[in-house]
């Protein structure tokens, strides 16, 4: 694959997504390609805004979900970020090659983990490992067709890298709604001084 093409491919996606900077939690400094940073950064900036929307929220409204309207079996907003960690988790180890290191079998999260603090710990580990498994993605493994862990079909280690940056900010704006539904503007969209 022409590494030039697949470079500007990336970036171009970069300026649509680069409104803040760092990652709300720093990954372990690793020596990165281009190809990484190019997968990092709007991870960084996704991980930024989604942890800082947990944080946000009063743990008293964790369990809201919209009833009125065609909000029928909706997730409440604690299951959406269970649901982003849980789902880092499993694109994360399909990248690294490795049996993923939480259960699977609940896409909602472990019912297990239930206070806010333990459900914000759990997103900012399940970054922590996202990040580790964008680092693991190399020009000679990134275009590699393999079975896709989410159900029929093949897919590669470069598009699960993008796709976990599209899979968090997919959910952080039904949380964004569930916040503002609460009266809270999300950290994201407040002004700065």
């Amino acid at each position: 694959m022409n590494k030039t093409y697949l470079l500007s491919a990336l970036c171009l996606a970069l300026p649509v997504l680069a409104q803040t900077s760092a990652p709300a939690v720093v990954a372990p400094k690793v020596e990165a390609s281009a190809l990484t940073q190019a997968l990092d950064q709007p991870l960084g900036i996704a991980e930024k805004q989604f942890v800082s929307a947990a944080e946000a929220m009063p743990e008293d409204k964790y369990g809201f979900a919209p009833s009125q309207g065609e909000f029928k079996d909706a997730r409440t907003f604690a299951q959406q970020v269970k649901h982003v960690a849980v789902a880092n988790y499993g694109i994360g180890s399909f990248i690294l090659g490795e049996k993923p290191p939480v259960d699977m079998s609940n896409m909602n999260g472990p019912d297990s983990v239930k206070s806010k603090a333990e459900i914000v710990k759990f997103l900012k580990d399940s970054y922590l490992y996202a990040h580790r498994a964008l680092a693991a993605i190399t020009e000679q493994n990134a275009t590699t067709s393999e079975k896709s862990p989410f159900g029929a079909g093949t897919t590669t280690r470069l598009g699960m890298g993008t796709f976990l940056t599209a899979h968090a900010f997919d959910h952080y704006g039904q949380m964004a709604v569930y916040m503002r539904m609460n009266g809270i503007v999300p950290p994201a969209s407040r002004k700065k001084d």
